[in-house]
């Protein structure tokens, strides 16, 4: 596992996860800023969760992902 894979412009799982990761922090922002229902709260909580989850699994993937040289 490289860290330095995590980097891949040209993969579309790396514009995935940096999509993620905006969207977990916007939802993050907007939990902390806004006074919303006790429900709102809990599905905008779990979607960030979710998100972070999904984009964890994608950084492993590219780490692990294998350089095919053509």
């Amino acid at each position: 596992m490289k860290l330095s894979r995590l980097i891949q412009p040209r993969n579309p799982q790396f514009w995935l996860l940096i999509a993620l990761n905006g969207l977990s922090s916007a939802i993050s922002w907007v939990l902390r800023t806004r006074e919303l229902p006790a429900a709102v709260n809990w599905v905008l909580a779990g979607f960030a969760v979710c998100n972070v989850l999904l984009g964890l699994w994608i950084a492993f993937r590219l780490m692990n992902d294998e350089v095919t040289e053509g």
